[in-house]
């Protein structure tokens, strides 16, 4: 693990922090030009060329294992821990969510699950792997470790990743539920940085996503 922010670490940190909510940005420009399912598949290809850029910086540029940014082989520990976080997230906090948002007179999540309801169920699928594993990685495991090198403390890294995290998800969902995933995305920050399980964190991310988008739009 290296000691300091270098040059390659920065650069990967504008990235992996920047680059998501610019690709939904885009993606929301061209669907007016393109059909919504291959704008959609546009903007899975490009958050997977982001992930390889980032994952390249690590290897190649700043000479880092995998292991540096979270990325281990799974254990069975990994898979026990990913889904008891998951079922916390489905069964506890996104109902205590939408609740909140009730009584705040917010229509929440619903006009970003609408649209991805037109969308085909394998596609809805393919998104939730791809988002779980790749949101991860860079929010969590790459931008966590490498903001700790930036600030000297992996809580001010966790709150600078979650926002970006948070601002991300205001292309499809809105801000009022953009800043509601803030809150999210520290819930899993604060479990990467307790286990160091990235494996985990991506069954937690992967199996609550996979309840919300696939299951409950059928």
């Amino acid at each position: 693990m290296p000691d300091r922010l270098t040059t390659p670490a920065l650069l990967g940190l504008i990235i992996a922090l920047f680059s998501p909510p610019v690709a939904g940005l885009a993606s929301g420009k061209l669907v007016d030009i393109f059909t919504p399912i291959t704008t959609n598949i546009a903007g899975q290809i490009a958050l997977l060329l982001l992930l390889a850029a980032v994952l390249a910086s690590v290897m190649l540029c700043e000479h880092q294992p995998l292991a540096s940014i979270g990325i281990r082989p799974p254990k069975l520990s990994s898979l026990v821990c990913g889904l008891l976080l998951a079922a916390f997230v489905v069964f506890i906090y996104s109902p205590a969510l939408f609740w909140v948002l009730k009584r705040l007179g917010h229509s929440g999540f619903e006009g970003g699950l609408s649209r991805l309801a037109l969308l085909p169920a394998w596609y809805r699928m393919l998104a939730v792997l791809i988002g779980g594993a790749v949101e991860e990685i860079l929010y969590r495991g790459f931008a966590i470790e490498r903001l700790n090198l930036l600030t000297g403390s992996y809580w001010i890294a966790a709150f600078g990743a979650s926002l970006a995290f948070g601002v991300a998800h205001a292309p499809l969902w809105a801000w009022a539920p953009a800043l509601l995933t803030t809150v999210s995305g520290l819930i899993l920050s604060a479990f990467y940085i307790w286990r160091r399980d990235l494996s985990a964190n991506i069954i937690a991310h992967t199996a609550s996503d996979f309840v919300g988008i696939v299951l409950m739009l059928r």
